[in-house]
């Protein structure tokens, strides 16, 4: 882990702002009491996943308030908020991270949301990449329990040996989400591409989604 080729994984991000003093703390004392590497991500894993409810109807698009940061004053946030907040916990205790992103299709999506994108592709979902165990794993601290229990799906669970990214299927066997395409992983936010990506997915909601800080889907 002290190779160089980790040393951006662990050093402060514009939005991975794990330099910031609320975040240091916070992963500080939700990793407390262990000193074993698994445990400390398992406490900030679900500190994150249940902490803040998953909420894609209050979308943050400033700089400002998408550093992992500014989550910390809030009790919601989307995908990509509560990927970055865990990414930057992870770096204050010492696991290499990064985000990775995809384009995914939501089968049971709500219908108020599908009617205001005008798709059942949700762009740019995002997710979290640690290093563990020697090897890179994904990691997605998004849908909260009470959410998932709601959707009829299990909850991701923190699994250190290997990947926990979307559900495929809910318990009743039905399809519940699909990855359609995948950006890649990223350092940090790659905010200009994502940006690029919402408006270009969505054109209808381009002036919208530029001019606010927060967009409200209703």
């Amino acid at each position: 882990m002290k190779h160089e080729q980790f040393s951006q994984y662990l050093q402060p991000g514009e939005f991975i702002n794990s330099d910031n003093p609320n975040v240091q703390k916070f992963a500080k004392i939700v990793s407390s009491g262990t000193q074993d590497d698994k445990q400390k991500v398992k406490f900030l894993y679900y500190a994150i996943r249940d902490g803040f409810r998953y909420d894609p109807f209050r979308l943050h698009f400033s700089k400002k308030e998408m550093k992992a940061s500014s989550l910390l004053k809030r009790d919601y946030g989307y995908c990509i908020e509560k990927s970055c907040l865990f990414a930057a916990a992870c770096r204050v205790i010492g696991i290499p991270s990064r985000l990775g992103f995809a384009n995914v299709r939501n089968h049971i999506g709500t219908a108020k949301l599908e009617a205001v994108l005008k798709s059942d592709v949700l762009v740019f979902h995002g997710y979290a990449e640690i290093y563990l165990n020697d090897k890179w794993i994904k990691v997605t601290p998004v849908f909260n329990r009470e959410l998932c229990e709601k959707l009829n799906v299990k909850p991701l669970e923190f699994n250190p040996e290997g990947d926990s990214i979307f559900q495929e299927y809910d318990e009743s066997g039905s399809k519940f989400m699909e990855y359609l395409h995948q950006y890649g992983h990223f350092a940090d936010i790659p905010y200009e591409l994502f940006m690029s990506e919402l408006t270009r997915h969505y054109p209808h909601l381009a002036s919208q989604i530029q001019e606010r800080d927060v967009f409200y889907i209703k």
